[in-house]
């Protein structure tokens, strides 16, 4: 008998078993239409920011634009616009037969590789588009299965692992541009984040039903490890560069958690609504990160939220290893993205005309935004003149709202209805047993009658 691929390496956890084979069947195929519209409704709307060296990259609704944080006097700008990206006509099927739907070509997520040569991106119409970037260049468009929430690349730039909303995780050629997907791992549930480790060897990824899974690259199907301890799901997850064998990871619990990966072991769990500065009045606020970002010259964590104008400051210590809170770091318009660059700092990118992009660097052990200068002018410029694409996210809400378990006290409303049910058969036996209302006498009189007629 073949087993469906999902159930390959599968390892039970306490929150979440299959009794049966036809359990996890029904369980996978669940998994697939998990969500609705682009990638499940995830983050699809909000503008995004992408650094590596000194390129940057700010994405919005279908488009994106790339220019150079350098103080030279390059004012280049490659803009690229994927509703003219080449299309499959309707009635064509994608890699797994089905029917391809149109989408709104909405830029879902998006990546540099290691060294910044390439620039990848996957969008609402179930497309990888894959570039060069010195110079900028598309290199191929490629069709992916379903729409996807999350990619990287490997550390080596041969190949780019994409993540999607049914769990599973293809990867697709970079020095053969135009070959087709190869299916490497599948979850039970959506996938929110995908990471490899620095020499290759591990896939990891994060999903809806709260793990974190390690998986050999060579061997999918093998597990070395599962991160469990999240108790919703993981939105987040961050192999550190400078300590390759610690995980950070985030999630809709509010928690910062940081784990030896390979073990599975959990090292500190911070609870974020505490750090929160005010403290909700009406108690926590439910949150997870949209972003998890890492600054090696000062070993800094830097994690910005989905739901609220914050940012969270953490300084990694090699010794214990443990992370300890800095600094909350306070907007006054909603934080779209973050990103670190090495030699400047913090660049934060947000809904406002005025000023979409700041940055902010260390002064004295605190985090400060740093002056306008000309580079930051010249980007904002770029910006300003391309504010259209961004429009669409001003004011949409966040994507996490629907990913958050619900929880429904079936038992109660058993016990309710039973107990109604059980109070009318009660009062149906009683009107059973006692006598019809009359006069009095009248039930003495019928039954005088009958005796005399027996007579």
């Amino acid at each position: 008998m073949a087993f469906p691929r999902a159930l390959a390496g599968y390892v039970s956890s306490p929150r979440l078993r299959v009794t049966s084979l036809a359990g996890a069947v029904r369980k996978e195929r669940r998994a697939a239409h998990v969500g609705g519209g682009a990638a499940g409704g995830y983050m699809a709307s909000s503008a995004g920011l992408a650094l590596c060296g000194k390129a940057l990259v700010v994405r919005g609704g279908s488009r994106f634009l790339a220019a150079s944080t350098a103080s030279s006097d390059d004012d280049s700008l490659f803009i690229y616009d994927c509703s003219t990206a080449e299309k499959k006509s309707p009635g064509n099927e994608g890699e797994d037969g089905r029917p391809t739907d149109q989408g709104n070509d909405t830029i879902l997520a998006s990546t540099f590789s290691k060294s910044g040569s390439y620039f990848a991106l996957t969008d609402d119409s179930k497309r990888l588009i894959l570039f060069r970037t010195k110079p900028w260049q598309c290199l191929s468009v490629r069709t992916v299965v379903r729409r996807c929430t999350a990619l990287t690349f490997t550390a080596s730039e041969e190949r780019v692992l994409v993540a999607d909303k049914s769990g599973d995780v293809y990867s697709f050629s970079v020095l053969e541009p135009h070959g087709g997907g190869r299916l490497e791992l599948g979850h039970l549930s959506m996938l929110l984040d995908v990471a490899v480790s620095p020499d290759d060897r591990f896939v990891l990824t994060a999903d809806r039903d709260e793990k974190i899974r390690v998986s050999w690259a060579a061997a999918p199907h093998s597990i070395e490890a599962f991160c469990l301890g999240h108790t919703e799901f993981v939105s987040r997850i961050l192999v550190v560069p400078s300590h390759p064998e610690l995980l950070l990871s985030s999630s809709g619990d509010c928690t910062l958690r940081l784990w030896e990966y390979r073990s599975g072991r959990q090292l500190q769990c911070c609870d974020l609504a505490s750090l929160q500065e005010p403290v909700e009045p009406r108690g926590h606020k439910r949150f997870a990160a949209s972003r998890i970002t890492f600054w090696a010259q000062e070993s800094c964590v830097a994690l910005l939220c989905d739901s609220v104008p914050v940012v969270f400051v953490f300084q990694l210590e090699a010794s214990g290893p443990q992370l300890v809170f800095r600094q909350q770091l306070t907007f006054s318009h909603r934080v779209w993205d973050i990103a670190l660059e090495e030699t400047r700092g913090l660049w934060v990118l947000q809904d406002c005309h005025e000023s979409p992009l700041e940055l902010w660097r260390p002064v004295q052990g605190r985090w400060q935004s740093v002056p306008e200068g000309a580079v930051l002018q010249r980007l904002s410029g770029h910006l300003h003149g391309h504010w259209a694409m961004l429009e669409g996210s001003a004011g949409a809400e966040d994507g996490f709202g629907g990913l958050y378990k619900a929880t429904f006290d079936n038992v109660t409303s058993y016990l309710k209805k039973k107990g109604e049910r059980l109070q009318q058969q009660l009062e149906k036996q009683q009107r059973r047993k006692s006598p019809p209302p009359g006069p009095p006498g009248r039930a003495k009189k019928a039954r005088s009658g009958s005796t005399a007629w027996s007579h």
